[in-house]
């Protein structure tokens, strides 16, 4: 922050301006005291005008001093902060009142057995609601929603649907202790709310997906639509069984196999399905995840935003950092390998969805946000191109090699020694196994295996024959590579 000529010129994006101290009306400046140390920290500067002149204050030395005794007078706790004098080159002094980010929220301002705790909503200071000062309590408490402790034994509940998604998902075998270890049950035996959320009858009414496929590119006449409700688990796949069921996967024949060109990836619609459910602000009764389908992309909001504004902002998946609101439920999802632990969901679904065949930079998902939602628009890689255009667009993109009897699929009822004319087309497994790398290139062969029920190795000669026939390539390391599907005539 500096003074160029006669203008304060900020680098922080949280600060309120003031022309002098109001010592007799503390509530109209350390409210905003209250809401940056409830938020994420911020700035008074005393001696500017609202549009950033700077005005000068007379005495900088007794007003720091009036301006500490007042926050300490009318705080509860009292935050850290700090007072720092800047001086320009016309001799004019800016005092600037600095508030760090408090961790014992909420930060009451109090007067007349008055206790009001504020919060910042774009460049104003206004009262906490009764559901923001809840989580300001938990925050204050170290506590998260979904740790929190409930009523409901464990003797009450079933986790079969855990249980069994555990066993295919982590290649371990699924223990009662895993419930106390993962934080779903108590060592006293109640359940927690993210206990309550993965037990098979989740009884927490706002664990909610509503859904439609609407006809067009804006909400008019609706085509299908289904609301779920109960456990997080079922929720996903009800979620993204909705998606596959209301979108296409338009497809050609090719000599040897057959092309998919979806519009959407799995890997994304998964993820960001995930990414609603795990990071959704549980606190707020009545509420819901809401998936959109729409001609053009799909949209899906949850309640709980990252941004201080009513105003939608865009989220930059590079310079957002993970903050985690239910980690309880995140750390049940990333041991069932659906999330990574360092955060990068958002990340995944651009990358996921730049693999697709027909992606252009203008179809890159985009995130936004408000204080009170969170949005993720993922759109169709393939709306503006018909039928034709997406001919078209595979036979530009299909070499013609030559075809060889040695590239034929290799298996052990065909050997290269055994005289035995090969068939060219490949079997049904391998034309699953290439689906499955079109709308998910990132798939291991552990999750090729579980998706269609084949043992590793039938699953490993597979990759190997496909890829010495050129239809598919790796690219990048085993571990931290993709597959990619080869468009061949």
């Amino acid at each position: 922050m500096k003074i160029a000529g006669n203008k304060l010129i900020v680098e922080c994006s949280t600060y309120d301006f003031k022309i002098k101290l109001e010592a007799k009306e503390p509530e109209s400046w350390v409210k905003s005291v209250s809401a940056f140390a409830n938020g994420n920290g911020g700035s008074l500067f005393y001696g500017v005008s609202d549009d950033g002149t700077v005005v000068g204050i007379e005495d900088p030395k007794k007003t720091a001093k009036d301006i500490s005794q007042i926050i300490k007078d009318h705080m509860d706790p009292v935050p850290e902060f700090t007072l720092n004098p800047i001086e320009g080159n016309d001799g004019k002094v800016v005092l600037e009142v600095k508030i760090s980010a408090g961790s014992q929220t909420p930060y009451y301002f109090v007067r007349k057995r008055r206790r009001l705790a504020f919060i910042r909503l774009g460049d104003e200071s206004v009262p906490a609601t009764s559901h923001q000062l809840y989580n300001l309590v938990l925050k204050g408490s170290n506590r998260s929603w979904d740790s929190l402790e409930t009523s409901e034994l464990r003797t009450d509940h079933s986790f079969t649907i855990l249980a069994r998604e555990y066993n295919e998902r982590s290649g371990a075998k699924w223990e009662e202790n895993l419930l106390t270890s993962f934080g779903l049950v108590t060592d006293d035996g109640h359940l927690t709310n993210a206990g309550l959320l993965f037990a098979d009858n989740c009884p927490i009414k706002q664990s909610r997906v509503y859904c439609t496929r609407w006809d067009g590119t804006d909400k008019g006449d609706t085509i299908n639509d289904a609301e779920f409700h109960g456990n997080l688990l079922m929720l996903l796949r009800q979620a993204k069984d909705f998606i596959k069921a209301n979108t296409a996967v338009p497809w050609f024949k090719l000599p040897d196999y057959r092309l998919n060109l979806p519009e959407y990836s799995d890997r994304a619609t998964e993820e960001k399905c995930v990414n609603h459910l795990i990071h959704r602000d549980y606190t707020e009764l009545g509420s819901e995840v809401a998936i959109n389908i729409y001609d053009d992309r799909i949209e899906t909001t949850s309640p709980g935003g990252i941004k201080e504004t009513l105003k939608f902002e865009p989220v930059i998946p590079a310079e957002t950092s993970s903050k985690r609101r239910n980690p309880v439920i995140a750390e049940v999802f990333a041991q069932l390998d659906y999330m990574e632990k360092r955060g990068s969901g958002l990340k995944k679904i651009v990358d996921a969805t730049s693999l697709l065949p027909t992606y252009k930079e203008d179809k890159m998902p985009y995130f936004r946000s408000n204080r009170e939602e969170f949005r993720t628009i993922i759109p169709n890689v393939n709306y503006g191109m018909d039928r034709a255009a997406l001919e078209a667009f595979a036979e530009s993109k299909a070499p013609t090699p030559e075809f060889r009897p040695e590239d034929e699929i290799i298996t052990r009822k065909n050997r290269p020694e055994v005289a035995k004319t090969a068939q060219r087309k490949i079997g049904k497994t391998a034309q699953s196994i290439i689906d499955i790398l079109v709308s998910n290139p990132h798939a291991t062969r552990t999750q090729i295996c579980s998706i269609l029920g084949k043992a590793d190795g039938t699953i490993k000669e597979h990759l190997a024959n496909l890829q010495a026939r050129g239809i598919i390539e790796r690219v990048g390391s085993d571990f931290g590579g993709h597959w990619k599907v080869l468009i061949r005539k």
